[in-house]
C-alpha cells in the first residue's frame, strides 16, 4: 500500500464508528503495515482519521476496459 492509495476497512472499527466496507485515503506511513487513513464525505469534509494494520485494509482499484471502444 501507498500514500494516496484508496482503500476500504475489511473489519468494523467500532472505537472509531467505522463499518467494514467504507472507502479511505491513506495520508500518511507511519511504520511497518501501519496506515493513517482519512475517510471523508461526498463533499470532502473529514469525518474520521484512524491508523490502521495493512491487514484490516482492502487497496482499490480500477482500470478502465482496455477492450472498450471510444463513442
Amino acid at each position: 500500500m501507498n500514500l494516496y492509495d484508496v482503500v476500504a476497512l475489511l473489519e468494523d472499527v467500532p472505537s472509531q464508528g467505522l463499518k467494514r466496507g467504507q472507502v479511505g485515503t491513506i495520508v500518511e506511513l507511519w511504520e511497518f503495515d501501519v496506515y493513517e487513513v482519512e475517510f471523508s464525505d461526498l463533499d470532502g469534509i473529514t469525518y474520521a482519521m484512524a491508523a490502521l494494520r495493512a491487514s484490516q485494509l482492502m487497496t482499490l482499484t480500477w482500470h478502465p476496459d482496455q477492450n472498450r471502444q471510444s463513442a
